[in-house]
């Protein structure tokens, strides 16, 4: 199932798109939801970010091939940061870029959508309580990121944190490839097998450290290739069995 969320007639509605065509829901999708009885193109809708977390946790280092290429080891436990959720933007929504940087990055990413309240969940339990998975880019300002000692600033401007363009609830993610392309040009390639910790791993060690809530999202990291974005660039992460999220680059006003 593809659950997506759509603007309409300036209201945020949650729907399922089934073929070419999105059936609204009356409700949200973090537990029993109902169609509304309205059923559109999915051509004649906006799709935005899927969700609008309380929080995006954020997981470095998972793919041996990035830490190598930031110069790193992968971490002995996981290594997790925040980006704010002012940071979401939807499909087609512009990444901006902030004067205070002159070395922006993307970082194509799998994204978990945690589906209920949860704490301490154990590994033979995380299906419960994901609802499903999405694309997402973690920009990153690299050059705050060296010299700031700490990633707040650097992960968490206005828009760097782009996901979409729905959440599969069932993907097959044994061995998906992750791209990212930036004007058509392949800059990453890699696959979800190869994380260094797999999805049920990282969300039951997440919430260990912290109550997760319906809608959060966990970003898993990233393979190695990441590389700068300039105003103009068009730039979009494909993960297979989910879908491709889109993205200009404008400098920000």
């Amino acid at each position: 199932m593809r659950i997506c969320r759509v603007a309409l007639d300036d209201e945020l509605h949650y729907g399922v798109i089934e073929s070419d065509a999105v059936a609204l829901l009356s409700s949200h999708p973090f537990g029993p939801f109902e169609p509304d009885g309205r059923v559109l193109p999915l051509a004649d809708v906006r799709l935005v970010a899927p969700v609008l977390p309380s929080k995006i946790i954020a997981v470095g280092k998972n793919y041996a091939d990035h830490a190598k290429e930031m110069g790193g080891e992968v971490p002995a436990a996981p290594m997790i940061f925040l980006k704010p959720s002012t940071a979401v933007i939807g499909p087609g929504e512009p990444i901006l870029l902030p004067w205070q940087s002159e070395q922006v990055e993307h970082e194509a990413e799998l994204a978990v959508v945690i589906g209920r309240l949860c704490r301490d969940v154990p590994e033979e339990r995380v299906p419960e309580v994901v609802l499903g998975y999405t694309c997402a880019n973690d920009v990153t300002a690299r050059d705050l990121q060296r010299t700031d000692g700490q990633w707040g600033r650097a992960k968490g401007f206005d828009s760097f944190c782009p996901i979409g363009p729905w959440i599969e609830t069932s993907p097959d993610l044994d061995d998906a490839a992750i791209t990212c392309s930036v004007n058509g040009d392949v800059r990453q390639s890699g696959s979800t097998g190869d994380m260094v910790r797999d999805v049920v791993e990282l969300v039951s060690w997440i919430s260990s450290v912290m109550t997760l809530l319906p809608g959060d999202v966990i970003l898993t990291g990233t393979p190695a290739g990441v590389g700068p974005i300039v105003a103009g660039d068009q730039v979009s992460v494909t993960i297979d069995g989910i879908g491709t999220l889109t993205n200009p680059v404008i400098d920000r006003d």
